[in-house]
């Protein structure tokens, strides 16, 4: 063989590798920049944070979390917000954007139902604060709720776990308002409440005390999740509704403290 005919092979083999190289390059940049953009509930955002890295080593596309007061999320979604995925933390707001055809119908699944329970500042000064009644001892100044007209359900719930318990009225005084459930932990965790009704979602053991609440005494919190319509993502989309309630989401899920329905 001449030296001009090694020379064409060798041109042509190198040439072979950096299409090769140039292909899976594409293929690679194509997968990195997939993305679903989720409006999820505030109580979701330590499940969701683990669950959505999963879905992204399993997908090899990116998850985006927005996370708010449902009805401050479901606002908007009505006004257009690029979401692909509402996971509220009330069925009704669904259902709402549901009638509204902002959403896919037959995407919408109930994925939890949450719990709720009184919560206090772990390295505090013992307060022996367990049950309800224990709110209303005068060394408790503040107790922090989600603010019922705005942050539902968790809210709503809370108000009328007192309003059921006969409270509502002797602790009016003592009330302070979070814009959504996580903001409600922070008057907690930063000692501007020295208690509170929080989700048992965001309790963390080393954080703060929880005592869970009878959920005879509120409403279900039922939490609904659907596939906004406006969606250039629709499978990646369901997929990610899926995986929550599938044996790798549903666990993590439940280690959160959530409930997950079965076949709903």
């Amino acid at each position: 063989m001449n030296n001009s005919c090694s020379y064409l092979i060798i041109a042509f083999t190198l040439l072979c590798v950096l299409l090769i190289n140039g292909c899976s390059t594409n293929e690679s940049s194509v997968n990195n920049e997939v993305e679903i953009k989720v409006a999820a509930a505030s109580d979701l955002a330590l499940a969701f944070k683990e669950v959505g890295e999963l879905f992204e080593q399993e997908t090899g596309a990116n998850v985006t979390f927005s996370f708010g007061s449902t009805g401050q999320l479901a606002d908007q979604i009505e006004n257009g917000a690029p979401f692909d995925v509402f996971a509220s933390a009330n069925v009704t707001f669904v259902d709402q954007l549901r009638e509204k055809n902002l959403i896919i119908p037959e995407t919408q699944t109930t994925y939890a139902f949450g719990r709720i329970g009184i919560s206090t500042l772990s390295d505090s000064p013992p307060l022996s604060i367990e049950t309800l009644e224990d709110l209303l001892k005068p060394e408790v100044k503040k107790v922090a709720i989600a603010n019922p007209d705005h942050a539902p359900p968790y809210g709503l719930v809370a108000k009328q776990t007192l309003e059921n318990a006969g409270l509502w009225d002797q602790l009016q005084s003592k009330l302070v308002y979070g814009r959504n459930i996580s903001d409600t932990l922070v008057f907690i965790e930063t000692g501007n409440a020295e208690a509170g009704i929080i989700a048992l979602s965001l309790y963390q053991e080393d954080e703060v005390n929880f005592h869970i609440i009878d959920d005879e005494m509120h409403a279900p919190l039922e939490q609904s999740i659907a596939v906004i319509n406006r969606t250039n993502e629709e499978e990646l989309a369901k997929e990610f509704i899926s995986f929550i309630k599938g044996p790798t989401g549903k666990p993590i899920m439940e280690s959160y403290g959530f409930i997950i329905p079965e076949g709903k």
